[in-house]
């Protein structure tokens, strides 16, 4: 069975595309259902606003993955009045896709994960537990932390927390690797007008 990360981004656009985002991620979930398709969400950078996203980094497997995604890869026009900004003229909104293979990533490596114990602390600051139950992982070579303290227990919280943080550091990774990709797009005019792989033209 196949396996790709999927990743949906507003390339710093307006609340207009943050909106696309979360969309396309609708829209993807339901037809990828249909396939047999399995998705997962990996991660996600949410906005001010509900029913937005500035991007989402998504796990895809199956066996008919390949063909299902190269319908999505590129970009998204979203033809659609503006929801926040009613009389607004620009009816036009896009969304970046891009779709990686795990290859692509750095092998997770355990080495670049410095982790630490602490007291779970509960609300008005006092003690869940007297001992050191919570753990705090952090990758070394991005300074992202991912501090866990569901448990009671010190190994179930150390377990959780490098689950979490592989999946932040790999969240982290799509986003370096399709910042490459939109640079590509640009400076070959793919994001313009007329060069969308879908066009959908439907209240935002």
């Amino acid at each position: 069975m196949n396996k790709l990360i999927i990743q949906i981004t507003s390339g710093k656009g307006p609340a207009e595309c943050c909106r696309v985002v979360f969309r396309i991620r609708e829209i993807m979930l339901k037809q990828a259902a249909k396939k047999g398709i399995i998705i997962s969400e990996i991660d996600n950078k949410k906005t001010d606003i509900a029913g937005t996203l500035l991007s989402v980094t998504l796990s895809a497997q199956g066996d008919k993955l390949q063909k299902f995604v190269q319908e999505w890869k590129g970009t998204v026009q979203w033809i659609a009045q503006s929801p926040y900004r009613p009389n607004h003229k620009r009816k036009n909104w896009f969304a970046g896709v891009s779709i990686f293979e795990l290859k692509e990533f750095p092998k997770w490596d355990l080495k670049d994960v410095k982790i630490e114990t602490c007291r779970a602390s509960g609300p008005g600051g006092q003690n869940v537990n007297k001992v050191e139950t919570a753990v705090r992982g952090v990758h070394l070579p991005s300074g992202i932390q991912v501090l866990s303290m569901d448990s009671r227990s010190q190994l179930e919280n150390k377990k959780v927390c490098l689950e979490r943080l592989e999946a932040k550091v790999m969240s982290w990774q799509a986003e370096e690797l399709a910042c490459d990709q939109q640079i590509q797009w640009l400076t070959h005019t793919s994001l313009g007008r007329g060069n969308a792989v879908k066009v959908f033209k439907e209240k935002l």
